[in-house]
């Protein structure tokens, strides 16, 4: 799967599978204009959030915060 697109962009969506074997973007949604994501990390005490956002400043080279979804498995990630 490209990370290039992610670059160019200030936020994206992501819908978050939880305690999945390994941390990775699987595809991309475009019904739901989202990218489908693992996360080996289980969705409890803020882990599976923590998780997300390591995975994804490792990726970007870049901040990430989630801006949306602190509770759902949709969430709208921030960069810079």
């Amino acid at each position: 799967m490209g990370f290039d697109n992610l670059k160019d962009k200030t936020s994206f969506k992501i819908i978050v599978k939880p305690n999945s074997p390994k941390n990775e973007i699987i595809s991309y949604n475009y019904e739901r204009s989202a990218y489908r994501v693992n996360i080996k990390a289980k969705p409890e005490a803020n882990k599976a959030n923590i998780e997300i956002i390591k995975f994804f400043k490792k990726i970007l080279k870049k901040d990430v915060k989630i801006m949306l979804g602190l509770k759902s498995k949709e969430k709208i990630l921030k960069i810079g």
